[in-house]
Formats: structure tokens, C-alpha cells, sequence
């Protein structure tokens, strides 16, 4: 004869495991929903920063060589100068020696120091497109860093969901949606940037 009342606890764990199984159902549900959907905007925001910098780095890139080009012509106006310097000390040199300067001398000083305004017009020209590439490609990878920032937010507003889900605590989740808005903030003020 038992001493006391059966109680069937094995039965009424799996009738409390059932219970909380039935309501927490729904927050697990919108654990899974709110991560899927950060995944895909971490996907987003992954593509446009790999974009932005892809294109940043093509105008960099488009800078530098306009800067070589820029340099070749620099070095060009130099030396048709030295060669204008070089007819100016001929011509002096006939001076010197009481002589006419041939027409020779003067029509090739003459046409070096126009040579040398036409290059120095084409080398000015372009450093302005390099400064303009430069400057752009500057502004496009401001705006991946952006993008960086907010595929790190939503990275880390999965891994805090993940966290809520396993121990089932709401406000760990709370915090993962908060970051996700953080991130999908970043994400919209850089997509205007564009």
C-alpha cells in the first residue's frame, strides 16, 4: 500500500513541456521570420558595399592613370621648354656675336612656347578628370564603409536572434531587432547617398 498519493510526475512534465511549447511557438516564429529577413538584408547591403567599393576602386584606379598621363605631359612641356631655352641660347649667341638671329631660331622658339601652352592646356585637363574620378571615387567608398557598418549591424542582429531563440529570452531578441533597425537605417541613408 503506498504511503502517500502516485503522482505522475513524468506525465505532468510532458503536459508543462507541451503548454510552453504552445505559446512560445509564436515567438520562436518570429524569431525564424525577423532572422530570415535580416539575413537578406545583410545580403543586400553585402552586394551594394561590394559594389560601391568595386566601383571606387575602378576610379582610383582611372585617377591614377590619368595622374600618369598628367605627369607625361608635365615632362613633355618640360622638354619642349629646354629645347625653346636651348633655341633662345643660339639666338643669343648670335646677338652676342653682333649677327641677325636666323628666322629659323625664332619660328622654332616661337612654335615651342605654343607646343608647350597646348600641353600644359592637355595636362591641366587631365588632373582635373583625375581630381574628378578621385573625388568620386573617395565619395563611393565613404558610402561602402556605410554599407560595411550595416551588413556588420544586421551580422550581428542574426547571431543575438540566434542567442534569443536558444535560451528563449524575448528581449535578447528585442535587442537583435533593434540592431537590425539600426542596420537597415545605415543601409537607407547610404542608399540615398548613391
Amino acid at each position: 500500500m503506498p504511503e502517500g498519493p502516485e503522482f505522475e510526475g513524468e506525465a505532468l512534465k510532458e503536459t508543462i513541456d507541451k503548454e510552453i511549447e504552445r505559446h512560445e511557438e509564436p515567438f520562436l516564429r518570429w524569431i525564424a521570420l525577423s532572422t530570415a529577413l535580416l539575413a537578406t538584408l545583410a545580403a543586400l547591403a553585402s552586394l551594394k558595399a561590394g559594389s560601391t567599393v568595386n566601383e571606387g576602386l575602378v576610379l582610383k584606379t582611372e585617377a591614377t592613370r590619368l595622374q600618369a598621363q598628367a605627369s607625361d605631359q608635365w615632362a613633355y612641356y618640360q622638354a619642349k621648354g629646354i629645347k625653346g631655352y636651348v633655341e633662345r641660347a643660339a639666338g643669343s649667341a648670335f646677338q652676342a656675336a653682333g649677327k641677325p638671329v636666323p628666322p629659323a631660331i625664332d619660328s622654332v622658339t616661337a612654335k615651342e612656347l605654343k607646343d608647350q601652352r597646348a600641353i600644359q592646356d592637355s595636362a591641366r585637363a587631365l588632373e582635373r578628370g583625375r581630381d574628378r574620378a578621385s573625388t568620386e571615387a573617395d565619395r563611393l567608398l565613404n558610402v561602402h564603409h556605410g554599407f560595411a557598418d550595416a551588413v556588420t549591424l544586421f551580422q550581428v542582429a542574426v547571431a543575438l536572434a540566434s542567442v534569443g531563440a536558444l535560451t528563449r529570452n524575448r528581449r535578447i531578441w528585442y535587442l537583435s531587432v533593434l540592431l537590425g533597425f539600426a542596420g537597415l537605417a545605415y543601409g537607407v541613408v547610404y542608399w540615398l547617398r548613391l
